[in-house]
């Protein structure tokens, strides 16, 4: 079996508590290979409206499905926009497994869907600017000191989106704090890299997760159809747009996540990769 540095390895996932999201998919993916995983999220059951993630068990259930692999895991409530739950949270990590070899920051927010930059509150910009950028920062800056401390190496994954590559109208918050994203991963990159440490983002199209739920929550009570008729309906237009035809799911971005923090990554740091069907190629 080939080597793919994974084994053994500490992962720290962000964003990792619902049932649908990518960071939990990430985090199994990690534990099926070998890695022990700490995995943290603001809200120990995150709320959903899916109507089959019901009874789900969020960050204690993953820590079973984690450890089920026959790896050590670490299930953690903190808040990537405070600096004070990033420092803790990091230091638990550090406490419980020593180290921190391998590093990818899902947890953010979506804010307000299609809502034009001439009718946006202040509140909505700020949150998502401190959730999603701020919060970048503050998460990953206490891994990186350790990283740095140690003398590397390791492998870092922020996530973008593509639309921070081209933009769109109703979402210039989202977009600009994901852009945001883009340039601290490249200018991070530069810095890490006499160490070996590589610092990429994912960018992901339109992914079948949890963090729409409240604009289709929004949405289907202003038409009078339940959430999941309205998820079915605008997730098929959406889908129509897609060159490959389909939504993507969170397996379809733990699968470049996984080699991105693989030995086979190794000479890859500073991009920003779609993986969107086709929807982004810049």
């Amino acid at each position: 079996m080939v080597d793919d540095g994974i084994k053994g390895k500490i992962a720290f996932v962000t964003g990792a508590a619902t049932k649908m999201g990518m960071g939990r998919a990430i985090a199994l993916r990690l534990a099926g290979a070998g890695s022990h995983v700490a995995i943290l999220d603001k809200y120990a059951k995150p709320k959903t409206n899916y109507p089959g993630d019901a009874g789900w068990g969020g960050l204690e259930e993953e820590l079973k499905e984690i450890k089920a692999f026959g790896v050590e895991g670490l299930a953690i409530e903190a808040d990537v926009a405070s600096s004070k739950d990033c420092k803790e949270a990091t230091a638990k990590v550090l406490e419980k497994f020593g180290r921190i070899d391998l590093f990818v920051h899902s947890a953010a927010i979506r804010g307000p869907v299609n809502v034009p930059v001439i009718d946006l509150s202040e509140e909505d910009w700020r949150a998502q600017m401190d959730v999603n950028l701020t919060g970048t920062f503050l998460i990953s800056q206490p891994v990186v000191q350790h990283m740095v401390k140690r003398g590397g190496p390791g492998k870092m994954i922020l996530i973008s989106s593509v639309g921070a590559k081209v933009g769109a109208p109703g979402n210039a918050a989202y977009t600009a704090c994901k852009w945001g994203v883009l340039g601290y991963t490249k200018s991070l990159a530069l810095e890490l890299a006499s160490l070996h440490i590589n610092v990429n983002s994912l960018c992901p199209g339109h992914i079948n997760t949890d963090l729409r739920d409240k604009w289709i929550d929004e949405q289907s009570k202003i038409l009078g159809v339940t959430p999941e008729e309205f998820r079915k309906q605008a997730y098929a237009q959406m889908a129509s747009t897609v060159p490959l035809g389909r939504f993507g799911t969170a397996e379809d971005i733990a699968d470049v996540a996984i080699f991105l923090l693989s030995k086979q990554a190794d000479y890859m740091t500073g991009q920003g990769i779609n993986i969107s069907g086709g929807v982004c190629m810049i």
